[in-house]
């Protein structure tokens, strides 16, 4: 059960409200911490920064090579680390109070995840609107033949689907197992709680490789879409 207020008429998710200005500010905190005291010899924290930089820039160079690539790179970071601290937030951080829960992980609501598919498409059409000119970026839909028309606005909508409920599934499916191991722990009494710690450490564990790989995964696929709009044949 989720707090719910209701502002003109459009009902807003407290929690997610919560969960997702937390990590926002989480990833501000850690980034402010490594980047302060940037020095020509790398400090540890430098080095982690530029480690995680590269990274993420190499995710846009595998994608949109060259110099077309190089203004996703503060895109592709943030995206990355956002989705990343998002999906381990409820790992860490979680909030009930009255049987109502004011903390979690933003990912595991399609709504939030279906925004951020929804930043990813709105970038990759604008940029391509804006490189191949209006006119070219509708003609793009009816190549290589017109009535491939039908075919490409629904790729559009399949690619905002599979991009929001990819994520929402597996970080979803994760966060529902967790519970029902919580649930069986504090079923009959010590005895099942000293048989499923190790399982909910483990899963916890396997919890932070998913969430990471999704991470990837996300933005990966991000850069691919935009690269497919931003690099369409005249």
């Amino acid at each position: 059960k989720y707090p719910i207020i209701s502002i003109l008429g459009i009902r807003f998710n407290l929690a997610n409200c919560l969960s997702v200005l937390l990590c926002a500010a989480i990833v501000f905190a850690i980034v402010l911490f490594l980047s302060r005291k940037i020095a020509l010899k790398p400090t540890k924290r430098q080095n982690v920064l530029e480690w995680a930089i590269d990274f993420t820039n190499g995710i846009v160079k595998s994608a949109i090579p060259g110099k077309e690539g190089q203004q996703f790179y503060l895109f592709a970071f943030v995206m990355f680390f956002f989705v990343l601290i998002s999906n381990m937030f409820g790992l860490i951080f979680q909030l009930k109070i009255d049987g109502f829960t004011w903390l979690k992980r933003p990912t595991t609501d399609p709504i939030v995840t279906m925004s951020l598919a929804m930043i990813v498409l709105v970038i990759a059409h604008y940029f391509s609107v804006e490189r191949l000119g209006f006119g070219n970026y509708l003609k793009s839909y009816i190549k290589p033949v017109s009535f491939f028309l039908p075919i490409n606005i629904i790729e559009q909508f399949t690619n905002f689907l599979t991009l929001s409920l990819r994520l929402y599934g597996n970080i979803f499916a994760g966060e529902v197992l967790l519970n029902l191991l919580v649930k069986m722990a504090f079923s009959n009494g010590f005895g099942t709680m000293i048989v499923t710690a190790p399982i909910q450490m483990v899963w916890q564990g396997f919890s932070v490789f998913i969430g990471s790989i999704q991470a990837f995964v996300f933005v990966t696929l991000s850069m691919v879409y935009i690269s497919e709009k931003i690099e369409i044949e005249d």
